[in-house]
């Protein structure tokens, strides 16, 4: 059993019926659904006979696309009153019904549930899935028919790696092939729109390519200052000769702005090229080195096999560690930290403390590695 789970209810996969139609509900963060692909991995050889069906929002359904180990994506939409499709919400009494009803439809066997959420687990239950297997977390014990317990220490949950969090319901279904290593996949075409864009942006194909990741969905606390971004590109085009990409999502236009703004070099702006999730996997793919804050596209570097070096601040480490020995962390010791707190109740100390030279250090010793 994955460390920090013990279990509570049924055990062993021969306590199970044939499974032939299996639900997978995934996480709704980028970062949180590739850490769940050695959950997937090690579903589909358990099963290598069912169909198996990912939940996914929207949004994210780029980061699975094109995986071998799911029959089937089924991705959550939610219409606007236009009609146009607009951002997931869970708790759209119409939209939750009318998903409640697709699923029912399918006929599945077994549902595993990686997120924590309540409306997970009750989305599964009106779905009317014999079989919920999931942590039983935010209440909803009473919905599961199969329930794991993390582990607790003095009222408190131990920190434990989302890899290993949701391998663990892999494992009491019985799978013993638990590779904790990430896996991502990308289709011909993307590779080839990705080749384009580069090419749009004056590169020759023969560039070392280096991605910094400024942004971070937790908030400002998480994201290393955009001038220290700016002067860890500096210092990498200037030493090593690399050519440097910068990546964000449309709601960190500022501080992506800010980094282009603060750089002495010219970097490539790749949302302002018209980049997006399914051509970020591509690109990745082709650099040489990632710089990130604790973020998605952390993990989608570490899953292609991308060196990454990545400033924590306020979060702890622990709990989204990653079995890849190509990543180097970059973090000080602050009394106040770990924290874990969208606002700082100081002065961030635990991000502005960490210097460019401490992370261009880690880079070039990955460079140098690689």
């Amino acid at each position: 059993m994955a460390r920090g789970v013990t279990i509570c209810g049924m055990s062993g996969k021969d306590q199970f019926p044939e499974v032939r139609r299996l639900l997978v509900v995934l996480p709704s963060w980028v970062g949180d659904v590739v850490m769940a692909t050695p959950t997937l991995r090690a579903l589909r050889g358990l099963y290598p006979d069912a169909q198996i069906t990912a939940l996914v929002k929207q949004s994210v359904k780029p980061v699975i696309d094109a995986c071998p180990f799911v029959d089937r994506i089924m991705p959550i939409r939610q219409r606007s009153r236009s009609g146009a499709a607009g951002p997931v919400n869970w708790l759209r009494r119409r939209t939750f019904a009318a998903l409640a009803a697709r699923l029912k439809a399918r006929h599945f066997d077994a549902a595993v549930l990686l997120p924590n959420s309540f409306r997970a687990a009750l989305l599964a239950r009106l779905a009317q899935v014999p079989r919920r297997i999931g942590y039983d977390r935010d209440g909803r014990g009473f919905l599961l028919t199969d329930r794991l317990l993390a582990i607790r220490e003095a009222g408190k949950f131990v920190p434990t790696s989302a890899v290993n969090y949701y391998l663990g319901l892999a494992k009491y279904l019985g799978a013993e092939a638990t590779d904790a290593s990430m896996q991502l996949f990308t289709r011909p075409a993307d590779d080839a729109r990705a080749d384009q864009l580069l090419r749009k942006a004056g590169l020759k194909g023969d560039e070392r390519l280096v991605m910094l990741n400024p942004g971070a969905n937790y908030g400002d606390a998480k994201m290393w200052p955009a001038p220290r971004f700016a002067e860890t590109a500096d210092r990498l085009i200037e030493r090593q000769g690399v050519t440097v990409l910068v990546n964000g999502s449309p709601k960190e236009r500022k501080i992506l702005d800010e980094v282009h703004a603060t750089a002495k070099h010219a970097l490539i702006d790749l949302p302002r090229m018209g980049g997006d999730l399914t051509l970020l996997k591509s690109m990745v793919k082709r650099c040489e080195l990632m710089v990130t804050n604790d973020t998605g596209p952390r993990h989608i570097a570490a899953a292609f096999g991308v060196p990454v070096v990545t400033v924590f601040g306020p979060t702890d480490p622990r709990w989204s560690r990653i079995d890849f020995g190509g990543e180097r962390i970059v973090r000080v010791d602050v009394f106040c930290g770990p924290c874990q707190k969208k606002i700082c109740p100081l002065d961030h100390r635990c991000m502005t403390g960490v210097s460019a030279e401490m992370v261009v250090k880690e880079a070039e010793g990955l460079m140098e590695r690689r």
